[in-house]
Formats: C-alpha cells, structure tokens, sequence
C-alpha cells in the first residue's frame, strides 16, 4: 500500500503552527486537535515538527517556566518527509530506525499530509486480513 492510499482514506488535514508559539499553546493544541504532533510552517515552508515528546522534554528541563518559551527552541529542525509514492513497508522501516512517529508528506515541496505509525500499522494490519481472508476463500474453494 502507498501512502497516497493512507491520506485517500483518512484524509489529507494537516495542523500547523508557526515557530513562534509558545509550548503551552502548543500544548493545548495537541490536547484539543487530539493530535500527537504539529508541523511548524514558516512562510509556507516546513521548518520543524512538534511533538509531545518535545513538550515533555521541555517541562522536564525547564520546569513550568518552559511553557513560555517558544516553541522553535524545542522543535525537531531536521525533519524527515514521506512522498506520496512511497509504501508503508518503506515508511515503517525508516520510522522504527529513526525512533520517529509522524511524517509529514510532501509532493513537489508542498506539504500534503501527514501520516503516524499508527496510520501505518492500521494499514498494515488491514493488509494482512485481507490476504488472509483471500487464502481462506482459496482453501475453502478447493
């Protein structure tokens, strides 16, 4: 299955924020969007991906004081994408290795979507049922 596939079903809304939003709005989107991370866009342009791992980390370091500090000081900078061509397989292995679980899904610099390792396991597991289900119907008719 491809990622396009993935962003078909689910659907292709993305939330973002800019660099200059405090942790704690950050935090009160993550609750409300009942989302696991944000991308930071800059003039239309990716520049990060906020995470509540990022958050936790903050407040662990910093202490409630950290809740006013700007987001673009706790973002992950270097921000790995998906294209829509790529399979999950693919996506899976790269997210396991980098320990990472959202990607943001760009097509010609433009951002598209955004899938989890959620999105992926649920599309992997829906791929193994059906190729099950498929074997069964093939012994039962033999």
């Amino acid at each position: 299955m491809l990622v396009s596939q993935i962003l078909r079903s689910k659907g292709d809304t993305v939330f973002t924020v800019s660099p200059d939003e405090t942790i704690a709005a950050i935090a009160a989107l993550l609750h409300s969007r009942k989302v696991g991370a944000l991308i930071v866009l800059a003039a239309e342009r990716v520049v990060g991906i906020v995470s509540e791992r990022d958050v936790v980390r903050a407040l662990a370091e910093g202490g409630a004081a950290a809740l006013e500090r700007a987001i673009s000081t706790v973002m992950t900078k270097d921000v790995l994408f998906a294209a829509p061509g790529e399979t999950v397989d693919s996506l899976l292995t790269r997210m396991t290795d980098r320990r990472i679980r959202h990607l943001p899904v760009c097509q010609k610099d433009r951002l598209v979507g955004i899938v989890s390792i959620g999105d992926l396991v649920k599309s992997k597991i829906s791929e193994v049922e059906a190729e099950a289900d498929g074997l069964k119907a093939y012994i039962a008719a033999s």
